[in-house]
């Protein structure tokens, strides 16, 4: 059976290799070149998402702590262990009971195989993993693992594993219309071409596309801007950090000998350009100096980037936007709505799973 896969970032080079190997004839179209958008500017973060324990997505979490183990194991070279200090200081912030609770069940999630248990630290054992930190009302903080990777790269690596198993992969090659029957027209074709099944997960893109090919919307999306400064290095740990006067939280992370900060949550429109803004900028040099001694200025910035997320729609709170994935048919056209880059191949599976039975 022949499968088209519309979009070429990490969730669209997962299906097409996790359809390969299933045995399917896989060919994926992308309008650009492969890892250019959404996916080559997230938080370069492999993480179960501690925060969204918050909200009680523990299947979510437990997937995406699954999918962690599994990234770090097969592209040690792209991946690695990152120590993270959750800082907590005298009269802000959530309580320490909370963070403990929440680390205990992150622990708990990560299963028995899990990549390091969290840990109290004292003031003092805080500064000197992280000297920079302010010390002033700095009551300790806790320790615990998540993974980094470059995310590019280990793109491009699952796009080489899709290669392998045979599906064939076409840049430059934007998919201008679906019909329900299975057939596509790319730009500058004069003929449609015909398939089995296609998958449309072109990410933020996804819906537009059901759109102009007359098809129904079943899930209202929610496009999130992510955007995020890389800055001077200031220490070998990652840090978790809550926004002064909100729940929201941002990373500081070492990054490839820089510093990077992030992210921003800013409902985005497809026809608006995806840059950093100026109000989102001095939001995360705000949030920076707030726990750093060395104040960071715009002259400080390395350079900096944003991509649009897709997430399920119905949260007043973008911040609180889901990062669960849902796949709906429409006749023999199954789109992928939301999800999160950790889970990517976990949502490839579920997508063979509903071709499989799509098929019978």
């Amino acid at each position: 059976m022949k499968v088209a896969v519309v979009g070429g970032g990490i969730n669209g080079l997962c299906c097409a290799w996790q359809l390969a190997l299933a045995g399917y004839q896989v060919e994926l179209f992308e309008r650009d070149e492969l890892m250019q958008a959404t996916s080559q500017a997230s938080s370069k973060l492999l993480h179960g998402g501690l925060r969204y324990l918050e909200q009680a997505e523990f299947r979510l979490v437990r997937e995406a702590l699954q999918e962690r183990r599994w990234w770090l194991k097969k592209a040690p070279s792209l991946t690695r262990r990152l120590p993270l200090l959750f800082p907590l200081y005298q009269g802000s912030g959530r309580p320490r009971w909370q963070l403990k609770l929440g680390l205990m069940l992150y622990d708990f999630l990560s299963g028995k195989k899990g990549i390091g248990r969290h840990r109290w630290l004292t003031p003092q054992q805080v500064l000197r993993c992280s000297p920079a930190l302010k010390p002033q009302g700095l009551t300790g903080a806790y320790l615990f693992f998540d993974g980094q990777m470059d995310d590019y790269k280990l793109g491009l690596w699952v796009a080489e594993q899709a290669s392998k198993a045979g599906a064939i992969l076409h840049c430059q090659s934007p998919v201008v219309q679906l019909s329900g029957a299975g057939a596509l027209a790319v730009a500058g074709q004069t003929q449609w071409q015909q398939f089995d099944f296609v998958v449309n997960v072109a990410g933020p893109w996804s819906n537009a596309l059901l759109e102009q090919s007359g098809l129904a919307l079943d899930t209202a999306l929610d496009l999130v801007r992510g955007s995020h400064l890389v800055l001077p290095a200031v220490s070998r740990y990652g840090h978790m950090l809550q926004v002064p006067g909100e729940q929201r939280l941002v990373f500081v992370l070492p990054y490839q000998g820089n510093t990077l900060v992030g992210t921003t949550e800013v409902r985005q429109q497809l026809h608006e350009k995806i840059v950093v803004s100026d109000q989102e900028r001095h939001y995360l040099l705000s949030l920076y100096n707030h726990y750093f001694d060395q104040p960071a200025t715009r002259n400080d910035i390395v350079r900096e980037f944003a991509g649009v997320r897709p997430l399920l729609g119905g949260s007043q709170d973008a911040g609180r936007a889901s990062r669960e994935y849902q796949l709906h048919w429409q006749q023999q056209v199954l789109t992928v709505s939301g999800g999160k880059w950790t889970t990517a191949r976990a949502l490839a599976r579920a997508v063979v799973e509903q071709v499989k039975q799509k098929a019978l």
